[in-house]
């Protein structure tokens, strides 16, 4: 795709001559939106909308969300809400509520994140199948991105066919990969965890909780060499790191969480989803601590999600998977703003 080079500086983003080295990025956007319809359509699922304005945005303890003031009729403050940071929550009560094969293109929030990979609003692609395991999805994104990018998947100066076999990697094989040996027998060791860290030459913050180092790990030996042969899913992770996840019937230790990569990025991100209310409210209970422990806020916990649960989540597997770096990788893009019809402003 060939693109014009000369970029103005400082010139705002709507003028032609700047907006001139997006526009075929876009042209292709577009495209790749309508061909997603189809093979969605294709494999019996239905569309959905869900609000952004939520009761809470999500769990992740360590995203910081945008929240705003849902007014009455009589114009008075009625109550606090959040943009969501994912439409997972809602998506999931829509499988409680009888839908089977679900999926959205929905606009998220993520405060405080601006980097060539990441943007403050962006566009999350999520799907959910009842009666379905995680491979599953996994089965519906390896469809997705053979139809989407036959030509390949491309970073730099990487190209990634995903028509060829995908490669599964365990968690734990890929801590062993980078020479630190049965990082689940060791999972909240810290000391030695910090050990197997340090003599990769990994540092070791004062602070550090079990987790934090071992996302640490994986963000600075590990993603940087994930999916560049072929596209690679990431599977099996501790059950600590998987709030929203199952526990593996194959081994308790882990948890039915996976993430696919493509050249050293991070794509997506999918689970065997956890249906026990009285599990999810205790790791959820326990995040929110953990947010206000290193952060000093929380976010209400959203206790409808919790009441879906109750009522009935049937077995089911879903994945979120950031359209906007989808789009990049289809095109060759190097920044997530050249494939935003318009950037938010401001920082």
């Amino acid at each position: 795709m060939e693109v014009p080079q000369s970029v103005p500086q400082g010139a705002p983003w709507w003028r032609p001559d700047r907006f001139a080295r997006c526009r075929p990025f876009l042209v292709e956007r577009a495209r790749l939106t309508a061909e997603l319809r189809a093979v969605f359509a294709a494999r019996g699922f239905t569309e959905v909308e869900t609000p952004a304005l939520q009761i809470a945005p999500g769990l992740e303890p360590h995203l910081a969300g945008f929240s705003t003031e849902l007014l009455g009729p009589d114009r008075q403050r009625a109550r606090t809400l959040w943009l969501h940071t994912s439409p997972e929550f809602a998506m999931k009560k829509l499988l409680a509520a009888g839908m089977d094969r679900i999926w959205q293109l929905a606009r998220c929030f993520r405060n405080g994140e601006r980097s060539d990979l990441h943007h403050p609003e962006f566009a999350m692609l999520e799907w959910y199948r009842a009666g379905a395991d995680w491979r599953a999805v996994v089965d519906d994104a390896q469809a997705l991105l053979r139809a989407l990018a036959p030509a390949g998947l491309r970073r730099h100066d990487a190209t990634v066919d995903p028509g060829l076999p995908w490669r599964f990697v365990t968690f734990e094989q890929a801590f062993r990969d980078v020479g630190i040996a049965d990082v689940l027998a060791i999972d909240g060791d810290l000391a030695a965890l910090a050990t197997a860290a340090r003599a990769i030459g990994v540092r070791v913050a004062d602070g550090d909780r079990f987790d934090d180092l071992a996302l640490r790990i994986l963000g600075e030996r590990i993603e940087p060499t994930l999916g560049f042969d072929r596209v690679t899913v990431l599977h099996d992770y501790p059950v600590s790191m998987a709030a929203l996840a199952r526990q593996s019937p194959a081994d308790p230790r882990v948890a039915e969480r996976f993430e696919i990569y493509v050249a050293g990025v991070e794509l997506a991100n999918g689970f065997g989803e956890l249906t026990d209310a009285k599990e999810q409210r205790a790791r959820a209970e326990a995040d929110l601590a953990l947010k206000n422990e290193l952060y000093g806020e929380t976010w209400p916990l959203d206790e409808d999600f919790i009441a879906a649960l109750e009522h009935g989540l049937p077995e089911s597997a879903g994945i979120a998977l950031g359209f906007d770096r989808l789009v990049m990788l289809a095109t060759g893009a190097p920044r997530i703003d050249d494939v935003l019809w318009a950037p938010v402003v401001g920082v």
